[in-house]
């Protein structure tokens, strides 16, 4: 028991031995969600993919679209079809189906990839210009997660007008 209770000694004399120290550290916050949302050339970059990708988002709503109304056809007119045009049309839909399937994850496969690119452009002008902001300042430590930031050091509005800028 003695020995526990010289380690927690230790470290409390550690702790507070380190106090004076850590009260003259200068410390930034980032809140690089907020960034990577907010920031004019977040925006810029959303809309880019938007304007990339909305050619075949139309395309693949279009084949939703055929497809419900081959379903829907097939509800109401199924009964009264002979056999082998109902059979037709349940392996046109079934085709029509596979096809929507493939071209979405294609579609969702390409644009994951497309926004990680301009996301990862993004994070490292961003992880420049939090540097340069941290020399220019003299930041001792800049964080991007926390349980807990006092608004005072969060940069996060000055590193978006860094941004701005460039």
């Amino acid at each position: 028991m003695k020995f526990k209770q010289r380690v927690v000694s230790l470290i409390l004399a550690s702790a507070f031995a380190a106090a004076p120290a850590l009260a003259d550290t200068k410390i930034g916050f980032v809140n690089t969600e907020k960034l990577l949302r907010e920031a004019p050339l977040s925006v810029a970059a959303q809309k880019k993919l938007e304007r990339e990708f909305a050619a075949r988002d139309q395309e693949l709503q279009k084949l939703a679209k055929q497809a419900r109304d081959l379903q829907l056809q097939l509800d109401k007119d199924g009964v009264t079809m002979s056999d082998s045009e109902r059979k037709a049309k349940e392996r046109d839909l079934g085709n029509l189906n596979r096809d929507l399937q493939r071209q979405g994850r294609e579609f969702r496969e390409d644009l994951n990839l497309r926004r990680n690119e301009e996301l990862g452009q993004i994070q490292e002008r961003a992880r420049k210009a939090i540097q340069e902001i941290a020399r220019a300042e003299k930041f001792d430590l800049v964080v991007e997660q926390a349980v807990y930031v006092d608004p005072k050091n969060d940069i996060t509005d000055r590193v978006m007008k860094a941004l701005a800028g460039k």
